[in-house]
């Protein structure tokens, strides 16, 4: 008998083990944070793939307007996953670091094509034989992606640039030649070595006042880094009134590293001084 009652509890025992750990999928839904989209560019003369972020309640429907966040190099498997985090992160109301924003992030095809204007260095020409069509990105930028998402979109016309590496390069001309083209300017180790440094030796055009301007650098060589502090000391000699500009140096970071931390201490600067300024 005391063997039985032995070998039930042992039974039941182990029943209610697999019933404990035999877990059952009962449902699954799309985890969504936004949506994908290929956008035909008739001045690229191709597709371009966008990654598009909203804030948690966005709705096509609503009143509600949303600054935009431009992300270079904004891949899935590239930047745009861990800026958005950044974003969500920071507009939470318990941080209010930033505003709501949505996050448009473009898809890479040919960046040393699209990111570099053309150069007269020949090893450079060598390293990137694809060289030299910044301006035609900046065209498909103002002239037919930032309309489209206007058009589409809840946007408030206050426009973020995030550009790093080559990325950083392209931000940097846009901010000298066509500076209206966004409000914030985030630059992060620019490779403004890029044909002998020509882009540094060149005026930045005049532009409204209202606007903020952060670079930032890593542990990244002699020329990354006087180049990143060159660019700061040239915009603080032609800044304007009510123009925002701040530097920093990541001692501890490199290349590779230095984004996150650095659009984190933007975000940070840049619309915490805004806020400020509006109350």
């Amino acid at each position: 008998m005391k063997i039985t009652l032995t070998l039930l509890v042992l039974i039941a025992h182990t029943i209610t083990i697999c019933g404990q750990t035999k877990a059952q999928k009962l449902k699954t839904d799309p985890l969504v944070i936004g949506e994908q989209l290929e956008l035909k560019s008739e001045i690229l003369n191709e597709n371009r793939i966008l990654n598009i972020y909203f804030p948690l309640g966005y709705e096509k429907e609503n009143t509600k307007k949303y600054p935009v966040i431009y992300l270079l190099d904004g891949s899935i498997d590239e930047d745009f996953i861990h800026i958005v985090g950044l974003v969500q992160f920071g507009s939470f109301s318990w941080i209010n670091m930033i505003p709501e924003s949505i996050v448009v992030g473009i898809s890479n095809v040919d960046r040393k094509r699209d990111f570099t204007y053309p150069t007269s260095n020949e090893k450079d020409k060598i390293d990137f034989p694809t060289t030299g069509e910044s301006k035609k990105f900046i065209d498909f930028l103002t002239k037919e992606l930032q309309p489209f998402i206007a058009k589409e979109y809840n946007t408030n016309g206050t426009n973020t640039l995030i550009g790093q590496s080559l990325g950083g390069l392209l931000a940097t001309e846009i901010l000298f030649k066509n500076p209206e083209t966004f409000d914030n300017y985030i630059i992060v180790s620019p490779s403004l070595w890029w044909d002998d440094g020509s882009l540094l030796n060149d005026s930045p055009k005049m532009y409204d006042s209202n606007k903020s301007i952060y670079i930032a650098v890593g542990k990244e060589g002699d020329i990354m880094e006087k180049a990143a502090k060159d660019l700061y000391d040239k915009l603080n000699l032609s800044k304007r009134e009510n123009t925002n500009l701040y530097y920093n140096f990541f001692e501890k970071q490199n290349h590779g590293d230095a984004l996150h931390l650095a659009v984190y201490d933007a975000f940070e600067k840049i619309f915490t001084q805004k806020d400020s300024i509006k109350h």
